[in-house]
C-alpha cells in the first residue's frame, strides 16, 4: 500500500462527463524524499519513511539535521512512515504525485478542527431538555440527569458529557481521485477530508 504526505489545499467543485457537480478538495500531494528505509534486521519491521515541505536550517535540530544529511536532502517539516510501497526505494528518492491515477480509491488521514470546549449538544448531538414548555426556561442545551445518586455516587467512565472537541486524527475512507496534476503536484478528490486548509495529511492508496 503506496502513500504520500501532502497539504489541504482547499475545497471546490467539477462538473463530471454527465454534468453533475461534484464537490472535491485539492490536495498538494509531494514531491515526498524517502529519509529512512525501516528493516526487519535494525528496527524489527519494514517501513519507508517519507519526509514532505521545507524547513529552514536555522530551526532543525542537528540530529535531525544528520539524519536529512544521510538521505541527501533538505530538512523537512513532516515526516511519516509507511508499512510498504509497492515498488522498491532506496534512500534519496522522490515520491510524487504520479503514483496515483484518475479512478483510484484512497484514504486520507487529517487532524479535524479544534472546536475548543462545547456542550453535549454540538460535541455528541443531544437533542436537549424538553421543550421549551414547562417552565424549562435556559435549560435547552443541558445534558440532562447522568443517572448517578446514591449509587453509584459517582459518573462512569465514557459518560458523554460537555468537552473539548476536534483536534482529532480522522481517517475518511474510499474517496475517488478525479483528477491528477503531475506539474503542479495537485491532487483531487471527491468529498471532504478532515482539517483546515494548510494542515498536513496522509493519502493511503
Amino acid at each position: 500500500m503506496s502513500g504520500i504526505i501532502g497539504k489541504k489545499v482547499g475545497m471546490t467543485s467539477i462538473f463530471d462527463a454527465d454534468g453533475k457537480n461534484i464537490p472535491c478538495t485539492v490536495i498538494e500531494a509531494g514531491p515526498c524524499v524517502v529519509t529512512q528505509l525501516r528493516t526487519v534486521d535494525t528496527d524489527g519491521y519494514t517501513a519507508v519513511q517519507l519526509a514532505f515541505s521545507d524547513k529552514k536550517e536555522k530551526n532543525t535540530t542537528g540530529s535531525l539535521k544528520g539524519h536529512f544529511a544521510k538521505a541527501g536532502t533538505t530538512p523537512k517539516r513532516k515526516l511519516v512512515e509507511f508499512k510498504t510501497f509497492e515498488d522498491e526505494k532506496a534512500l534519496g528518492d522522490t515520491v510524487d504525485v504520479s503514483i496515483f491515477e484518475e479512478g483510484d480509491f484512497v484514504d486520507v488521514v487529517g487532524t479535524s478542527k479544534g472546536k475548543g470546549f462545547q456542550g453535549v449538544v454540538k460535541r455528541h448531538g443531544f437533542g436537549g431538555v424538553g421543550g421549551q414548555t414547562h417552565g424549562q426556561h435556559n435549560r435547552l442545551r443541558a445534558p440532562g440527569s447522568l443517572g448517578a445518586s446514591s449509587w453509584p455516587s459517582r459518573v462512569f467512565k465514557g459518560m458523554r458529557m460537555a468537552g473539548r472537541t476536534g483536534g482529532d486524527r480522522v481517517k475518511i475512507q474510499n474517496l475517488q481521485v478525479l483528477k491528477v496534476y503531475t506539474e503542479q503536484n495537485l491532487l483531487v478528490v471527491s468529498g471532504s477530508i478532515p482539517g483546515a486548509k494548510g494542515s498536513y495529511v496522509i493519502v493511503d492508496k
